[in-house]
Order: C-alpha cells, then sequence, then structure tokens
C-alpha cells in the first residue's frame, strides 16, 4: 500500500507540469503561399484539386479549397482573374492561438500598419507590402483566436473591372444574404 503511496505521490506532479503545445504551434503561413497573389491556378491545383465553383462572372471566378491542419480543414476561398490569383480568404480554426498567429504573420511581414477593435474583436491591416495587402481578424472569448487571413493585390489587374477583394465580399450584408441562400440550397 505504501509503495502505490508513494508511486501516486511522484507521479502526479510530473503529470502536472507535462507541457502542453497549442494546436498551431506547426502551423506555417507557408502552407497558404500556394494562393498567393499572382500565383497560377496549376500551381495550387496539383496538391488540392479543382477546388468548388464559388461564384463565376466572365474571366474571374471564386473557388473554395480545404487545407488540412492536423484534424481539421478550413475553408480557403480563392478569387481568380484570367487564371491567376487575385486574392484568398482563409477562415482559419477557432482552436489557433491569437497571439502566436499574430506574431507570426508579425516576424514575416512586419508590424500591422492599421489597428481596429471593437469590443472583443480586432481587425489588424498591412497596407501594399510589396503590391499585396494583408488583413487578419482575431476576437477573443474566453481565449482569442483568429476568425480568417486574407491577401489580396494592392491594385487589380488591368482587365479586371468590378473589383471587390473577398474580404470586403464576405464582410458586406449583401454577401451575407446570398451565402445564407447559397448554404440552404445545399
Amino acid at each position: 500500500m505504501r509503495k502505490i503511496l508513494l508511486f501516486l505521490f511522484l507521479s502526479i506532479p510530473s503529470l502536472l507540469l507535462a507541457e502542453v503545445t497549442p494546436a498551431n504551434y506547426n502551423f506555417s503561413l507557408d502552407s497558404l503561399k500556394v494562393f498567393k497573389p499572382g500565383t497560377p491556378r496549376a500551381a495550387f491545383e496539383k496538391t488540392y484539386g479543382k477546388g468548388e465553383v464559388w461564384k463565376k462572372s466572365n474571366k474571374t471566378i471564386i473557388l473554395k479549397y480545404y487545407v488540412a491542419q492536423i484534424r481539421y480543414k478550413f475553408p480557403v476561398f480563392v478569387q481568380l482573374f484570367e487564371n491567376k490569383v487575385v486574392d484568398y480568404y482563409a477562415r482559419l480554426p477557432t482552436y489557433f492561438l491569437h497571439d502566436i498567429f499574430h506574431q507570426s504573420i508579425i516576424n514575416r511581414i512586419g508590424k500591422q500598419d492599421k489597428y481596429f477593435r471593437i469590443e472583443n474583436n480586432a481587425l489588424y491591416k498591412w497596407e501594399n507590402k510589396k503590391g499585396i495587402d494583408y488583413v487578419y481578424s482575431g476576437t477573443c472569448t474566453i481565449t482569442c483566436f483568429p476568425i480568417y487571413f486574407s491577401e489580396a493585390l494592392n491594385k487589380p489587374p488591368s482587365g479586371m473591372n468590378n473589383y471587390k477583394k473577398l474580404v470586403d465580399q464576405f464582410n458586406s450584408a449583401s454577401s451575407l444574404q446570398d451565402s445564407l441562400k447559397r448554404g440552404s440550397n445545399q
């Protein structure tokens, strides 16, 4: 009996001090690099397939892909013009930790140019970094986690009329209504 108690007494503290690694420690922005603005469609179709057509008009198409992270797949929407990426919008897993993800963006791009906060939601913008605009959004409840990350060309390619960035499309009320209609038909 003493041996059992001694074993429990010595083993429980070591279990309490075990290191817990957040799920996004092994996530890299490099996994989204294939969707970087300017990339030809063929470059990411090798890895992710044809994608689901979300919206199509003239030479512009929006496709939906899924990127795997551990046991979770998160959607990435890619807007193409003449089969080249103009911008993408990644809806990030909520189990990611905001602090780690935000710091990884800062390490890669630099400190954000603009920061907006409304209650527990924050929006970070990096403008015209080598011709690309970046937008990241995070929120806090009990913990803080990312909502989305987007990269877009600062200026649309010539010939692309009525260009609207995906982040703006998804954050407008009319797009929300369209998405709700689309969701009810599926």
